[in-house]
């Protein structure tokens, strides 16, 4: 086949938003919230109180905060912190120690996250948008097409709802930290740039200020878009780069990855060469592993020669199921040959677990597809 296919439709911006979403401390930078909360009609010096309550205390509970007179908690909540998401069902496996959240937003979009527990680790995989643009033809939220943008609040509100759980001991094992977030969730994270940018301050931000998360614990997932990849290694954050690359030809990647018709492999793998250089972190690659597709011999032969002298780990994630996909995981065989051939060019490599497949919140899975029914 000769020339690029045409460029599929991918989306960069939004559709028009009849109602934003309301605005929220954790929409703002630490000196801007004083300017938010004396608009609003408060003593500035409120913002830095209902900051510490929601950062560091996870505390959605105005009766808790001890600090503010009693009769004026609830209003000063509800205009500083409004409710971002509501819980409408949680599923779970693997014996409790993975749960996958549907949550409704203001204007009755639904998103999903999902949380994990290791034995040395919490990690929650969360949305930057509610369904995604870069339309990649093997992933159930690209094929949902993008409904809108999350505001940085909405991010920030899953995983302090992810804090919470785990401090509350909602998980089996008892009380706990979160530890790791992965923008792994519904969207492609850096069309999104400013929230997600603001969401990683808020997670990486000290007490009271923020959540106090070290960056190398974050990992911002993406298929490839080089400007943004670009401006995240200017911001000084420095958290773990993760590149979807699901295959190392242009001619496959430009149908599995559109976005590949606008910036290259070789653009995509000097962007996060440059990140790495820049912020000293290894980025990773994700490598859905496709029966038939991406899976043979030459592309890992040619994957290992991409990499051998990068910074680079490869995660490969045995292909997911997804509703009237067409694909399907690879053989076993092909799998451990593909790992092996990387591992002869002394690429480091992991075989992903597919933690979630069976509520559909593994890798690629997330579609909040549930029916909204009220709850009982």
């Amino acid at each position: 086949m000769s020339g690029k296919v045409p460029e599929i439709n991918l989306v960069f911006d939004e559709p028009v938003q009849r109602k934003k979403a309301p605005k929220h401390i954790a929409d703002f930078a630490p000196a801007d919230r004083k300017e938010f909360a004396k608009e609003l009609g408060f003593q500035p010096f409120r913002a830095s109180q209902v900051a510490n309550h929601y950062f560091s205390h996870l505390s959605n509970n105005p009766e808790e905060w001890t600090d503010i007179p009693a009769g004026e908690r609830q209003a000063i909540a509800d205009a500083l912190t409004p409710k971002m998401i509501e819980l409408v069902t949680t599923r779970t496996t693997d014996n409790g120690m993975t749960r996958k959240d549907l949550w409704k937003l203001h204007d009755g979009v639904l998103v999903e996250s999902v949380l994990m527990r290791y034995t040395d680790r919490v990690t929650v995989c969360i949305s930057s948008q509610a369904g995604c643009g870069m339309n990649c033809p093997f992933c159930a939220t690209g094929q949902a097409g993008l409904t809108r943008n999350l505001s940085a609040a909405e991010i920030t509100d899953q995983i302090v709802a992810a804090a919470r759980a785990c401090a509350n001991g909602e998980l089996p094992g008892g009380p706990t930290r979160l530890s790791n977030i992965v923008f792994m969730g519904m969207g492609e994270p850096l069309a999104n740039y400013n929230a997600v940018v603001r969401t990683l301050r808020n997670i990486t931000d000290a007490n009271p200020d923020g959540l106090g998360i070290s960056a190398r614990s974050v990992v911002v997932s993406t298929v490839g878009l080089v400007n943004g990849i670009e401006k995240l290694m200017d911001e000084g954050i420095n958290c773990t780069l993760a590149v979807s690359l699901h295959t190392p030809d242009d001619e496959l990647r430009d149908s599995l990855v559109p976005i590949n018709n606008r910036y290259n492999i070789r653009e995509v793998l000097a962007a996060a060469d440059a990140y790495e250089k820049k912020t000293g972190r290894r980025y990773s690659i994700e490598y859905a592993l496709i029966r038939d597709i991406n899976d043979q011999s030459w592309r890992s032969d040619l994957l290992g020669r991409l990499l051998k002298n990068r910074n680079a780990h490869v995660n490969l994630i045995p292909l997911n199921p997804t509703p009237g996909s067409k694909w399907t995981a690879s053989r076993r065989e092909d799998e451990e040959e593909f790992v092996r051939i990387l591992e002869s060019y002394g690429v480091p490599v992991t075989v992903r677990d597919t933690r979630g497949r069976e509520i559909d919140g593994a890798c690629g899975q997330l579609a909040a597809a549930e029916k909204v029914s009220p709850t009982s």
